[in-house]
Parts: structure tokens; C-alpha cells; sequence
């Protein structure tokens, strides 16, 4: 009787270690302040939602998942620190996030130090899949390439002859986009086409008023702004003043629900930009598993998902799958389930690129719809139409155009 006795007790003092010891978990490295404090609230909450589903069905390889976060300050540096930190610490198996490409790709080099697979959520710039890619980054959104796919064609046949001005954030998202949209676009001129760029992160109105002072002047009849977050919203506001967008056709390339939130349907009518993802995509097209994030992402939080978090949803499931086929959270097993792998989830096909670690994916060319439209949504969220759709694979890079700017840049012409 007292050996029983002494072995339950035994037993109840291990029990909570095995149960630590059988914990699985990610990372997610996000913005939780800052000018882009809502795009990371997004993922956070679209992460969180995907982790309560997985744990309700049973976990991952019947482990219980736990998320782990950090702030990355929309600074490289502390987004690589905040990976260190989880995996050596909190021993995560997994990483993702980002708004700030520079970030991502810090926090993936990070990654690929501790060996772990790191996957951008909003991260456009190419470098992240391109020249900085990497055998241990995978990205969800589409990149800038892609966008300009989409919004290029649509440009170049709905304004020709048309002059453009370009308003450019000063970092390697910007420049990506710049670049992408003006090849694909037929306005690589920059004297007929030409440019300003406001600081990152910390343009202020004044830097504002001024490039749109230049815009204004310039003539231009498409005003392309590649902005995000608080920096759209403070453009936009200052452009409405200046009665600009009765002058010009705006052109957001990178478009984003909870800017467009904080924008307002009057200011955001008739802005023209690229998504992969919107929130009205699924019940147009009838993507039931879509429909059902939708439906559960509103009644949670009594608001409409956006494409942040989308991704962050869409990784932690992928994520899920991929371990789930290999058997295993061995780091270089799951990279192996993940490459070529095809699947759907929130939309049509996507598929993971094995020779980039690019998500190629349909990208939707969409123009924001008016305010009756937009107040119709029980959100007062319907901002979006479709105005076409470029299928992944004509949208991204082949291999050639990839490989030819690696090969450029110096860097393998495959992942290391």
C-alpha cells in the first residue's frame, strides 16, 4: 500500500514536467507598437485563432501548441534579438511575422542561425525570397514582383502616355515595389516618371506635405504611393486636403483592410492597388475553409480579418500540415514536407516554390469601392472590388529571372 501510495505521488510531481516537456511552441515576432501596431495586432490575433483550432482538434503530433511573442519595434536588430531570445530561452521550434521587410529578413537570418524555419508574414520586398533568401525563409504574402504583376498590366493598358509621380518609402520594401511596378508598368523613366522618398520609420507630415507639394507640381495624372500604415494614412489625409485624388488617380500598390479602416470609405474611394488575400475574397468565390476563418476571425473580434492576419492563420496551420506529413518538427524534415508542396486553404491554390521558398499564389487587382458599398458590410469593412486576377504562376519570377538577379547580386544561384 505505501509503494502505491509513494508512485502516485512520484507520479504527480512528474506529471506537469512531462506535460512542459510536451509543450510545442512558436514564435511569433510582430509589431506591437509603432506606426504599424495594427498590422501586428492582426497577426497576432489571426495566430492565435489558428492555435486555438489546432489545440481543439488535438495539437500537433498530439503535443499541445503554445505561441510565443515578441515586439520587434519595426527594428531589425530587435527582431533578430527577439529570435535568439525564443528559441534559446523558450526553446520555440518555429518562427514567423514581420510588417517591415528589413525586419523579416534579419529575424530569418536569425532563425537560420538557431536552425529554425523562419516565415515572413508581410514582408514584399523581393530580397526576402530573392537575394536574401535562404534555405530556412519561407514567405506566405506575395512579394513586390507580384504586385506589379497585377497592378502593372492594369496601368500600362488603363493610362498610357499617362505621367506618373512616385511617392517612395526610403527602405528595401519601397524600392522593390518602385522598381517592380515601373518595369512592369512601361514608367521606368524617372525623368518623365519621377520619384521622392520620405524617411522609414520616422517621416513625418512635413515630409509629407512636401512630396506631395512635388507630386502636385509635377503634373502627374497617377500618383503611385508606396507607402504602409501610418505613413498611407497621414499621405492620403494630406492629399485629400490638397484635393489631389480630384486630380489624379491613386495607386496603393500594396493595399491593407486596417488602413483603409483608419482612411475611411470617403478618403479611400476610387484607390486602385493589389491583395492577395481580402476578407469578402472567400464569399465571392466560395471558399468554404475561407467563409469558416472569416466567420470565426468576425464573431471573436467583432471585426473583419484583414490579410495579416490571414497569413499569420494560414503559417500556423501550414505549419501544422507540414509536420504532420514529415512526422516530425526535425527542422530540415519540415523544410523538406513544405517545398513544392501545393494545398488550399483560405483561397485557390497556393503552393510552396521549392527552388525560392516563395508562396505563389493568385494575386487580386482591386480598386476601393464607395461608401455605401463599404457601410453595407455589418463591419463597415466592404472596401473592396475585383477588377482581375493574375494567377500565381504568372505572377511570380521563373526561375531564369530569379537566378539572373542572384547571380547579379553576387549570391548562390540556389538556397544556402
Amino acid at each position: 500500500m505505501k509503494k502505491n501510495v509513494v508512485m502516485a505521488l512520484a507520479l504527480l510531481l512528474t506529471s506537469p514536467l512531462i506535460s512542459a516537456q510536451e509543450v510545442l511552441k512558436i514564435g511569433l515576432n510582430y509589431p506591437a507598437s509603432g506606426r504599424y501596431e495594427y498590422l501586428g495586432l492582426q497577426q497576432r490575433m489571426g495566430a492565435f485563432l489558428a492555435v486555438d483550432e489546432i489545440n481543439e482538434a488535438g495539437g500537433i503530433l498530439g503535443r499541445p501548441v503554445e505561441l510565443v511573442v515578441r515586439n520587434t519595434q519595426l527594428d531589425p536588430k530587435r527582431g533578430a534579438a527577439n529570435v535568439h531570445e525564443m528559441v534559446d530561452e523558450e526553446n520555440v521550434q518555429m518562427l514567423f511575422g514581420g510588417v517591415s521587410s528589413a525586419v523579416a529578413i534579419a529575424a530569418g537570418r536569425a532563425a537560420k542561425e538557431r536552425d529554425r524555419i523562419y516565415f515572413g508574414t508581410l514582408t514584399y520586398a523581393n530580397a526576402t525570397t530573392g537575394t536574401a533568401g535562404h534555405t530556412h525563409m519561407f514567405r506566405e504574402s506575395y512579394n513586390a514582383w507580384m504586385t506589379a504583376s497585377a497592378i502593372g498590366k492594369y496601368l500600362a493598358e488603363e493610362f498610357r502616355d499617362k505621367k506618373y509621380f512616385f511617392i517612395t518609402a526610403d527602405y528595401s520594401w519601397g524600392y522593390s515595389v518602385e522598381d517592380s511596378v515601373r518595369a512592369a508598368s512601361g514608367t521606368e523613366d524617372t525623368d518623365r516618371h519621377p520619384v521622392t522618398r520620405t524617411p522609414f520609420p520616422n517621416a513625418t507630415s512635413r515630409d509629407f506635405q512636401a512630396a506631395l507639394e512635388q507630386a502636385e507640381a509635377s503634373g502627374a495624372d497617377v500618383l503611385v504611393l508606396i507607402l504602409g500604415g501610418g505613413d498611407m494614412v497621414r499621405a492620403v489625409n494630406i492629399s485629400y486636403d490638397m484635393g489631389l485624388k480630384d486630380k489624379m488617380q491613386i495607386v496603393w500598390p500594396n493595399t491593407s483592410l486596417g488602413t483603409a479602416l483608419q482612411l475611411g470609405p470617403s478618403l479611400m474611394e476610387g484607390i486602385i492597388g493589389a491583395a492577395p488575400w481580402f476578407w469578402n475574397l472567400p464569399y465571392e468565390k466560395g471558399y468554404e475553409q475561407g467563409i469558416n476563418f472569416v466567420e470565426a476571425f468576425s464573431s471573436q473580434h467583432n471585426m473583419r480579418p484583414s490579410s495579416a492576419a490571414a497569413s499569420a492563420y494560414s503559417i500556423v496551420h501550414q505549419y501544422k500540415d507540414a509536420v504532420e506529413r514529415a512526422g516530425t518538427t526535425n527542422t530540415a524534415d519540415v523544410i523538406r514536407a513544405l517545398e513544392g508542396h501545393k494545398y488550399s486553404l483560405l483561397k485557390d491554390e497556393q503552393e510552396w516554390r521549392a527552388f525560392d521558398h516563395q508562396n505563389v499564389q493568385s494575386v487580386y487587382l482591386v480598386r476601393m469601392q464607395s461608401r455605401d458599398e463599404v457601410l453595407a458590410d455589418e463591419y463597415n469593412s466592404g472596401f473592396y472590388e475585383i477588377l482581375g486576377t493574375v494567377p500565381g504562376p504568372e505572377a511570380a519570377r521563373t526561375l531564369e529571372e530569379w537566378q539572373a538577379v542572384r547571380r547579379e547580386a553576387g549570391v548562390p544561384l540556389t538556397l544556402q
